[in-house]
Parts: C-alpha cells; structure tokens; sequence
C-alpha cells in the first residue's frame, strides 16, 4: 500500500522535472507511436511475468508465492516509473498538448493526464497480478475490486499536490499582482506551503473518507468494543469508519486525523469478522498509540522538512551539478549536450534524493513509530498476547511468511519477537520509547542544520563565497575548453581582482592582451588595477596611463575616463584629470554621484 503511494510521488517528481528540460520547438507527433510500441512491450513483460508464476503456482499448489509476487509487482512497477520516464524526458510527451488553450490557463490538467499514463502501467501490472494475487485474499476479491482498491489507496498521495497546484493555477489567473508578487518570495512561497500544509493535514482525511467510499460501523458489539476502549484511552474520533478495502477482504485498521474533530477511526470487515474482542482491543490500541505518541503530526513534519531542504537546495545543487566536468565529458560519447545533461543530472539527483529520504529516512521512522503503537498495548493490559495472536492470524489469512521483509514496517516475526523481550524485560518498552524521542530530537536538530546551511548558500552569508567557488570553477573549465577566448580570461581577471589576488588578476588581463591587445575591458581594468591598488607593490603609474590612454582610444565613454581621469591623477597631471573627469560626469548616464565625486576630488588637488 504505502509503496504505492512512493511510486505515485515518484511519478509527480519525474512530470514535475520535465520542465528543467529545454521545450522542443516543435512536437514530433511519431514519438506517439514509439510510446505505443514500449507501452506494448511493458503489457506483454508484465502479462508474461505473471503466467509463468501462475503456471508455477499450478506445478507446486502448496508452494508459497506470495514473496515472488509482490516482488515482481515491485520490479515491474519501478520498470513502469522507468517507461514512464522515456516518455517524459525522451518522447516528450508532455509537449503533445502545447499552445491548447486550456492547458496553458491550467497546467495542473495537463499534469493530471500524464499522471494517469503512469496510473494505466500500475492498472496493467495489477491487472496481470490478479490471476495469482487471488490466492491469498481471505475472501472473494474481484478484478475490478482489486483495481479500483489499489486506485483508491494510491490517490491520496496525489491528494496534495493536486490541491496545491490548482490553487496556484488559480491565483495565476488574479488581478491583484502585489500578492502575486508576495507569493512568488521566498518568504511567501515558504509561508503559502506550510499554511496548505496544515490545512491538508487537518481537513484531507474528510476528502480521504469520501475518496475511500468508507461508510459509518453499523451499531453492535463490535462498534460498541471500539468506543469503549476509546473512551478509556481518552481519544476524542469524530466517527468509526467502515473501511471496505480489497472488498473488505483485508485484516488491517487504521487512524487519520490530527484534530478530534475531523479524526476518523477505520476498520475492515475482515478484522472484525477475524479477531475476538481482546484482539479487536489490542488493535485498537495499536491504532490509538499512533494518536497518542503524535506520529501523523511527525509525518507532517517530515514532508514539511523535506520541502524545505528541496526549496533552498534546489538552485545550489543545479549549480553543483554544473561544474561536474567529468561528467559531462562522459555525455559527449552518446552525443549529449551539456545543458541536456545538465537537466537529465538534476532530475536524477531530485529523483535519487525523493527516493532515499523517503525509503530510508521516513521508512525508518515508520517501522520504529509502528513498534511504538505496538508498545501502546502496556499502557493498559499486562501483556501482548492478544496483539501477538492477532499478527499471527494476519500472516495465516494472508497466507505470508512471518518474516516477510517490508521496508515500512518491521516483519510480523520481527514485531512479535520485540513484544516477547518487552514482556520479559519491561525497561524496553521505556528503552524503545527514549529511543525515538532521541531520534525525533536528532532529526529536528540535523533537518534545521542542513535547512540553516541551504539557507545561508542560497539567501545568506554564505552565498558569495559559494557564487565565487562556483564561478571559478565554471571559468576554468572554460578556459580549458577554449584556451584562446580572451572573454573568459578577463573574467578569470574580475574574479582575482574581486577576491584581492591582485598579482593573478594582472596576469590574467595581461594574456587577454596577448590574444586582444585592444580589449577594452582588460586594458581598462589593468589600469585602474595599477593606479588604485591597496598593495602599493603592484602600483605603476606609467603603465596605468598607458593603458588608460590605449582604452580611451578606443572608446571614449564615462568609465574609460573616470579611469584615464585616476591615471592622470598618479601622475600629477591634476588639470588634465579635472578634464577628463568633466567629461566622464558629462556622459555617464547612471552613477552620477560617483562621477561628481570624483570630479570634486581632482578640483580640490587643483587648489592646493
């Protein structure tokens, strides 16, 4: 289930980072064929992949299978992320719809249609999946139920983004542009998600349940088990939902909602029809300790943490992925052009980066917050046995090793085994219960370290020391490329000169003269540079009017003579430098103070 939601999220960031790709000029309607073809490739791996287990299941009928099947569901859904993604970055679909109308005014549409591209590979695979699925359903499930269940389930990781982006369709269209403006800054965009956030987290499970079709729990024993052990742990629910997953098939319970009021305590018919009632408590108990110790309230922090590491990560990393030469050269092999790779290698970085914080980060977190619901059962009964029994009629039904790996929850054997130590050792259960406060404690103090880091590189005081190692970098893998572009050593000269390494910064200008003797920009840069220099050993006042006067030969404009104006200055010719700062001031068309200074400077010299 919850791998389905990566998947879904996998999807939105490969859409979403088609936009870092140059737009094609003109949309090659052939490539849909070409999608045709692969689309049909991908249906006939998956529909094979599933007979051959199927005809597996009929040789060995007591053999299980179940481990290979969700395997294979698992490799073919990552296959389908992979064609998906030919689509996108290669085919580029998402230009099929370019200059209609309607897609322009709502981008979220357009979006919306490719994400069901992907949606179809996932239908294909569970289509295919069924056929051996079945066996291991506790009831009758039918194909169309299986689908539209995994559906159902996948959709609300979409729920916010979807959300998000209308509404940001939608303000596009507004008259009112200082508020368009306000959103569009970092303090807006930052203040405008974390608002949405929380609204999504505080409304979203009422769109869930709709989303679901969960029904109202009948009135009976079982509805009446389940508020009265809510009413002894003091959880405030708005209503006891009846949750028919994979047509109620399932042996699972869930809780959403942060705010009683819209909290919503779901249940499956099979768990009802299962579990005795100390069982049904136990579970309950399970689903109120996630309540109890915060955990959604966590979540919400996690995606919150990892949005804000990707907002101001996000133009630093693309401006470190630039300088990766090697790389690149790599690239050139197949014919890939720099700013082409540029965008495939952020994208995979923006991928890679979305798939470890959430498979590993936010999976560790859960499987440790879904052993702490599980110690939840000590608050108020002596042991876990019930809860034990309860896992073990799960793997049987299921018909699923106990150690079956999962990398959101710990195995069943896993779970049972660490309920077993507790029993018999209770300080773990405090021992586990310190533990994740020390982790959510080291997660808070090392996401505001990282968010604090991209902050000061991307807005603070970090920032010009990070654009003037990017800069270097940049400028010297140009002048390796290009040796002899007299451009790029003069912008090597500027980067000296601005980082007071004044003896590489005349180097620098000197062998642009080399290759232009007559680059205005070196000429007049050397000069002032030996007319101004705090380090009086570089200071040469011949060579400085020298260039000053070989600059000025060539372009007669206000900064050529503000600098002419400082040579004559060094070298007491102070009437002719009022001149020529006469001048200056008279042509500048911005930066008028300066000049005026400057002419002020020379004229006071002249009474002395």
């Amino acid at each position: 289930m919850f791998s389905n939601f990566l998947y879904f999220l996998i999807a939105l960031v490969i859409y979403a980072t088609s936009e870092l790709f140059e737009p094609v000029k003109g949309f090659d309607k052939t490539v849909v064929f070409d999608s045709l073809v692969i689309s049909t490739v991908f249906v006939v791996i998956c529909n094979v992949a599933f007979k051959r287990l199927e005809k597996k299941n009929i040789k060995d009928p007591y053999g299980n299978i179940d481990y290979q099947i969700n395997n294979y569901i698992s490799r073919l859904s990552i296959l389908a992320l992979m064609v998906f993604a030919v689509n996108i970055y290669v085919f580029r679909l998402n230009f099929l719809f370019s200059g209609i109308k309607i897609f322009n005014i709502f981008p979220t549409f357009e979006a919306i249609i490719f994400l069901g591209l992907f949606l179809f590979y996932l239908v294909v695979i569970w289509d295919a999946a069924y056929r051996v699925q079945k066996i291991y359903f506790a009831g009758d499930v039918s194909k169309k139920n299986f689908i539209m269940s995994n559906i159902s389930i996948s959709l609300p990781a979409l729920l916010p983004w979807f959300c998000l982006s209308l509404i940001a369709d939608i303000m596009g269209l507004l008259p009112w542009q200082p508020f368009k403006d306000f959103i569009q800054t970092p303090a807006g965009e930052i203040g405008y998600i974390a608002l949405f956030l929380v609204v999504i987290a505080v409304f979203g499970p009422v769109l869930i349940k709709k989303l679901w079709r969960c029904k109202p729990l009948e009135p009976g024993y079982a509805r009446t088990g389940i508020e009265d052990v809510c009413k002894e742990a003091g959880l405030k629910y708005s209503n006891i939902l009846k949750w028919d997953l994979f047509g109620g098939t399932m042996i699972t319970a869930g809780v959403m909602g942060l705010i009683g009021r819209f909290r919503y305590i779901l249940v499956t018919p099979a768990l009802l029809n299962s579990l005795n009632s100390d069982e049904l408590d136990a579970v309950m108990l399970h689903e109120i300790g996630h309540v109890k110790k915060y955990h959604m309230l966590f979540y919400l922090f996690f995606f919150a943490g990892f949005i804000a590491c990707n907002f101001v990560f996000f133009e630093p990393v693309m401006r470190l992925l630039y300088i990766l030469s090697p790389v690149y050269k790599a690239f050139e092999f197949i014919n890939v052009e720099k700013s082409q790779a540029h965008s495939i290698l952020l994208s995979i970085t923006l991928i890679g980066f979305f798939v470890l914080y959430f498979r590993f980060i936010f999976g560790f977190f859960m499987r440790n917050f879904e052993r702490q619901a599980d110690l939840h059962v000590y608050h108020f009964t002596n042991g876990a046995s019930s809860l034990i029994s309860t896992f073990y009629k799960i793997a049987s039904f299921s018909r699923q090793s106990v150690d079956k790996p999962n990398w959101h929850h710990f195995s069943i054997g896993q779970r049972v085994r660490f309920l077993q130590k507790c029993q018999a050792v209770p300080t773990l259960i405090q021992a586990h219960h310190l533990r994740v406060k020390k982790m959510i404690t080291g997660y808070f103090i090392i996401i505001t370290l990282v968010f604090g880091l991209g902050y000061s590189i991307n807005y603070g005081m970090a920032r010009n020391a990070f654009d003037n190692f990017i800069a270097e970098k940049i400028l010297f893998q140009q002048l390796d490329v290009d040796p002899e572009n007299s451009g790029v050593y003069a912008l090597i000269g500027d980067y000296y000169y601005d980082k007071k390494n004044y003896k590489k910064a005349i180097d620098s200008y000197e062998n642009v003269l080399k290759v232009d003797s007559y680059n205005i920009h070196a000429l007049n840069n050397l000069s002032w540079l030996f007319a101004t220099c705090p380090e009086q050993k570089y200071r040469n006042r011949d060579k400085a009017l020298e260039y000053a006067t070989r600059a000025l030969a060539r372009k007669r404009e206000a900064f050529v003579l503000d600098t002419y104006a400082e040579a004559l200055f060094v070298n007491n010719d102070i009437q002719s430098a009022v001149i020529a700062a006469k001048e200056a001031l008279h042509k500048s068309k911005d930066k008028k103070k300066y000049y005026k200074s400057q002419l002020q400077r020379f004229e006071k010299m002249l009474t002395f």
